[in-house]
């Protein structure tokens, strides 16, 4: 398969249906499996061919958080093709009952806070823009998320009376961001170079490159012109204004 040139991605714009987003164009960590041993071959090569079915989440509920991934964890850069399975990887957390050994007295088993966070994100929708959450804009969805991140939920509503609102988020971004750079791919697009056993690191001192890493190749971008973000950058004064290119694809 023919990779994308990176460099005529410097131009500012937006990046969509890349195969290989990041700095490290053309950079395959699967391309090195050979120096891996049996058990790690198959652990990271079940993660692009064998994507768990979802079991947990209704129908419904399933796109209500798929939903929500898409704007807390874009990947709008991505081809759908490339896209990294969220959604499944957490579906699968939740149906195994898989946790971290821990739980917060204040909170419902993590089960349930999906249960009632989902319940509170579409109802949060409902009142405030009179439509299902999955029906709305980018920005009016972002909106819900951010007043959920900033806890300060807008509209406000009984959930979060149970649950700790700042705890639900956590355990969100968490998930999310597990699920996301546990993948091959997301190695792809940060230049990681896959499990180090037994192969090991050669070149241990001032941050010379391992002969299988690729050199850094950055360019600049925009975020979705319909983004929260986006839309906030474009009305803050010029000295707010973030320089494009110096952040990652999300």
């Amino acid at each position: 398969m023919t990779r994308k040139s990176f460099p005529s991605h410097a131009t500012g714009g937006e990046l969509r249906d890349l195969e290989q987003p990041g700095y490290y164009g053309g950079f395959s960590t699967v391309s090195q499996k050979k120096s891996w041993e049996q058990a790690t071959r198959n652990v990271v090569t079940d993660r692009i061919e064998k994507v768990p079915p979802i079991r947990f989440f209704s129908q419904d509920d399933a796109a209500l958080l798929g939903a929500v991934i898409d704007r807390v964890m874009p990947q709008d850069d991505r081809s759908v093709e490339r896209m990294i399975p969220i959604l499944p990887v957490l579906d699968e957390r939740l149906f195994k009952n898989s946790i971290s050994g821990f739980r917060y007295e204040d909170m419902p088993s993590d089960q349930e806070a999906y249960q009632l966070g989902l319940k509170a994100i579409e109802e949060m929708a409902r009142e405030r823009f009179r439509e299902p959450f999955v029906n709305l804009t980018v920005h009016r969805q972002e909106l819900i998320l951010k007043s959920i991140h900033d806890g300060q939920p807008d509209p406000a509503n009984a959930v979060w009376e149970k649950m700790p609102i700042h705890r639900f988020w956590a355990m969100l971004m968490e998930d999310c961001v597990t699920a996301y750079y546990s993948h091959p791919w997301a190695w792809d697009e940060i230049g990681f170079g896959g499990p180090a056993y037994p192969r090991g690191y050669m070149r241990l001192e001032n941050g010379l490159p391992e002969p299988w890493e690729k050199d850094e190749q950055r360019y600049e971008w925009n975020a979705p012109v319909d983004s929260l973000s986006q839309l906030e950058e474009q009305d803050a004064p010029p000295e707010h204004q973030s320089l494009h290119g110096h952040g990652g694809s999300h």
